[in-house]
């Protein structure tokens, strides 16, 4: 299927949605968010990808947030048709049954935060900004923001960045946890991709196990959540990933588990 906001790729097990407004600093518009649950539809579907990859084309933003020109026009009924649509898009990233890594490489402002954190994980350039500055509009991140980020950093942290809509580096993201690892510019896409092929290496059901198995996690209290992990050790402890990962450990050769 072809697009024309987003750019999508799959190479060794690993697909890359790209954002493609450069003039616009890949703001989200509504074209852009059909495109992305499309896209994410059409991943979903492939057996072969085991890993999706996030990224911004050029060189300043990753998201610079939601399209403003469309949002200046709203009533509230609108509003929350538009709110719903980018929940529903961005909402597809977390139910994925494979991971997904954000690599930010400039602004991620507002629906590029909320896009972010909706990933497994973050990897950041230097030159990243993260922010939900919708308070400025008269506004409050629509697509997640106010309940990704505070399980992300903390409730604290959380509502200082959303009341101020203050904008923070990408060693800042890093010191409060919402981002992994920040890296030059120029070593973005290197250490994602290193780190992507590593996990597409791995067992594809118990990859997929694990992530269904943290996120179901955070939403219930301790005793349920080891219930799940118990279920889910269960269901892949007698798969063919396990045979091969145990018989190669026994053997002292590297295991190659089937894609």
């Amino acid at each position: 299927m072809s697009y024309e906001t987003i750019l999508v790729n799959a190479e060794k097990n690993v697909a890359t949605i790209t954002f493609n407004r450069p003039k616009a600093l890949n703001a989200l518009n509504d074209k852009l968010l059909t495109e992305l649950s499309a896209a994410l539809d059409e991943i979903a579907a492939q057996k072969d990808i085991h890993v999706l990859v996030l990224t911004g084309s050029g060189n300043k933003a990753f998201v610079a947030g939601a399209d403003i020109t469309e949002l200046a026009t709203l009533d509230a009924a609108q509003g929350k048709a538009c709110s719903e649509k980018g929940h529903k898009a961005i909402g597809k990233l977390q139910e994925l049954e494979i991971p997904v890594i954000a690599a930010v490489n400039g602004f991620a402002l507002g629906g590029g935060s909320e896009m972010a954190l909706a990933s497994d994980f973050i990897y950041a350039s230097e030159a990243a900004k993260f922010g939900l500055p919708e308070i400025t509009l008269g506004l409050i991140p629509g697509y997640g923001g106010t309940q990704r980020l505070p399980r992300a950093v903390g409730a604290n942290i959380a509502k200082e960045m959303i009341l101020t809509g203050k904008m923070i580096s990408a060693a800042e993201a890093k010191e409060i946890g919402m981002v992994n690892k920040v890296v030059a510019p120029d070593a973005l896409m290197d250490e994602v991709m290193k780190t992507a092929e590593a996990i597409a290496a791995k067992g594809r059901v118990p990859v997929r196990a694990a992530k269904k198995a943290v996120n179901e996690g955070l939403n219930v209290d301790l005793p349920s959540g080891c219930a799940i992990e118990i279920d889910a050790f269960a269901a892949c402890v007698s798969g063919s990933d396990a045979k091969e990962g145990t018989s190669a450990f026994l053997e002292k050769r590297k295991p190659v588990f089937n894609a």
